[in-house]
């Protein structure tokens, strides 16, 4: 079982009691820190969405039925995404929270001159058209249910910059930030929040895959760029701006982009 994400400063800080969320790709990385942090503070059930079974299983296992459920789905299907709020809402009663977290990598090393576009199309499909698919089925949700909810994306670093590679990654992640920033001015009257998080690299799952290293590699390989030293990204440090973001404490934060990159933006 992972260890407790919840510091003992903050063990009795429930700044979820009683809400219900979503969180899409939750099985692994950045997704099941969020997931369990949702979890330590009180919330009534934490669904993990994600295509890795066994893996998303295991996680709603280790932390109990009675506040943490998995439900396969593949974001960029729209029948499966309705399905999982329809699903969640007739169990759970509500839908308080998504956080849409799920998203690929990719081709890192295309440029625009060798654009494979059958992987762009694939990437588009999960990154940008699977946000779409979440924000607007959650959004329906909560405005069904008049829950003053919040929807969180996970962006990127790279929807702040252009980038030498990763072509379609980086065109993937400023599509996010503009559905945030429309999606947050169309809800606001439903008082509905809408935001997303923007890490820079950290060691994940996904991570450690792409780049064939280990976690101590790729926090080597990332540190040089940020402008606070001594320290390295960590999802929990993700999952906390997560947390900020669905709860009560940003009650007047929509259409923003936190950023979470120990200065790499402006390094």
């Amino acid at each position: 079982m992972a260890e407790s994400t919840l510091s003992t400063a903050t063990a009795n800080a429930k700044k979820l009691s009683g809400k219900v969320a979503i969180v899409t790709g939750g099985a692994s990385g950045i997704g099941e820190a969020t997931v369990r942090l949702f979890a330590d503070h009180g919330a009534l059930m934490v669904v993990i969405a994600d295509i890795q079974d066994e893996l998303g299983q295991r996680v709603a296992t280790s932390i109990g039925e009675n506040k943490c459920r998995f439900v396969h789905c593949d974001v960029s299907k729209e029948d499966q995404v309705k399905s999982l709020v329809e699903w969640t809402v007739q169990n759970f009663g509500r839908l308080d929270i998504m956080f849409s977290n799920a998203g690929i990598l990719g081709n890192s090393d295309q440029t625009v001159l060798d654009l494979d576009l059958s992987a762009f199309d694939h990437l588009f499909a999960v990154n940008v058209r699977g946000m779409a698919i979440c924000v607007k089925y959650a959004a329906r949700a909560m405005v069904r249910g008049n829950v003053r909810g919040s929807i969180v994306c996970t962006a990127s670093v790279a929807a702040s910059k252009g980038a030498k590679r990763r072509t379609a990654y980086n065109m993937s992640k400023h599509a996010v930030v503009g559905l945030v920033r429309s999606a947050s001015v169309q809800l606001g009257a439903h008082g509905i929040r809408v935001n997303c998080v923007s890490p820079f690299g950290l060691a994940t799952p996904m991570t450690l895959q792409a780049y064939k290293k280990s976690a101590e590699e790729i926090e080597s390989m990332y540190e040089p760029s940020m402008s606070l030293k001594g320290v390295a990204l960590k999802a929990r440090n993700i999952a906390d701006a997560v947390l900020f973001l669905a709860c009560d404490d940003s009650e007047l934060v929509t259409g923003h982009d936190l950023v979470v990159d120990g200065g790499y933006v402006n390094h």
